[in-house]
């Protein structure tokens, strides 16, 4: 449903753009791509590789569906797994996949990448499958319509397991999925064409658990064939929280502030989920996801709207209240993607696939558990 605005809402909605457009042309005027960063100390900053080391390759193969901006994809990769092919139905997914990886097999675009019409069964014999379904149909924002929503694809990725009959498979959404309301569509959708064919554990993960500073919780649904590797299986534990915590001693939390390598103000914490370019009504630039949000964003004195390509026009167009603005660089760090992974298109594109991408630590973290589990190691 469109937004309803009076007209007075509109009116002050329009002069407060005409003027940050005014202010934003005015300040790149004379702007020098190459001045330094301003209050940026990249040396300091999080290397989200450091969380997730590269592992030798480990024998198994992996599929992904609905693949997006690449988080389970590199997880994936960093923790062993060779990469058999990647279906993504959004073209500008499948140029970020391909500009990082040119010699991955990306199936991408309304034919090659729309998994209602691939045949699975040519992967017939990968060790794993894995894929985010769209989160929308189970999402607040998405109105969640669950199995009614279109963009329901679980009985896609059911057809793939059932296809391609791989060790395992790994499944990711938001939360809201587990809620009560959906216990039937869980039951009749994933469980029920898989079970006795597959041991199912279901579980939630928040990525601040794992060294990425930002508050994004989701729940896993992963499967065994084989029993004997369901009983290897084991959840993935925090390895960053508070110190000797229900879980043991742990590494500290990694904030927000001191991940962009901002200084100190007095106040950090991990940043608010980012909200994806490719939510609500309009291509926004923004990833400010609630007013609870604004008033985190706030205290770390972090402008949450008008993402901007570069840090060095980030720092040449700064908000008027003096605030941190980010670029897209800085948003992939706060979803735990290393610098060296690059996103295509504009702005709003790239901030779609950062905030729809699994955290790539996350999605390594339940790789490596994974692949103990197939491996007995």
């Amino acid at each position: 449903m469109p937004y309803e605005l009076t007209d007075e809402q509109r009116n002050r909605y329009r002069t407060i753009s005409i003027r940050s457009q005014l202010r934003k042309q005015e300040l790149l005027r004379d702007h020098d791509a190459d001045a330094p960063t301003n209050g940026v100390a990249l040396a300091d900053r999080l290397d989200p590789n450091d969380l997730m080391p590269q592992l030798e390759a480990n024998g198994l193969t992996s599929l992904s569906l609905f693949a997006g901006g690449g988080g389970l994809d590199l997880g994936f990769e960093r923790a062993g797994f060779d990469h058999s092919a990647s279906f993504e139905i959004l073209d500008i997914c499948g140029e970020t996949l391909r500009a990082n990886r040119p010699s991955w097999d990306v199936r991408s675009g309304s034919q090659a990448g729309d998994v209602r019409a691939a045949a699975f069964s040519t992967f017939r014999g990968v060790d794993v499958v894995h894929g985010g379904p769209p989160c929308q149909p189970f999402s607040t924002a998405g109105k969640q319509a669950g199995a009614d929503d279109p963009r329901n694809m679980w009985p896609e990725f059911v057809r793939c397991v059932l296809q391609t009959r791989p060790r395992a498979f790994i499944a990711e959404n938001v939360p809201g999925m587990l809620d009560r309301k959906f216990e039937g569509f869980v039951r009749e959708n994933i469980l029920g064409p898989l079970e006795g064919k597959y041991t199912i554990l279901k579980f939630k993960l928040a990525a601040n658990d794992f060294g990425v500073p930002q508050a994004r919780r989701r729940v896993f649904f992963v499967g065994f064939r084989a029993a004997r590797d369901a009983a290897r299986w084991e959840q993935p534990m925090p390895t960053h929280g508070d110190v000797d915590d229900l879980f043991g001693p742990l590494l500290p939390r990694n904030t927000a502030r001191s991940s962009l390598g901002l200084p100190e103000i007095g106040y950090d914490e991990v940043a608010p989920t980012l909200r994806s370019g490719f939510t609500g009504p309009r291509n926004t630039t923004g990833v400010l996801n609630s007013k609870a949000s604004l008033r985190v964003w706030n205290d770390l004195q972090v402008w949450p709207n008008g993402v901007q390509p570069s840090r060095s026009i980030a720092d040449a167009y700064p908000p008027e209240n003096g605030h941190f603005r980010m670029s897209v660089d800085d948003c992939a760090l706060l979803q735990g993607f290393p610098a060296d992974w690059r996103f295509s298109g504009a702005v709003y594109q790239a901030l779609g696939q950062i905030g729809n991408s699994v955290c790539p630590p996350v999605a390594y973290a339940v790789a490596r558990q994974v692949a103990r589990a197939l491996t007995g190691s």
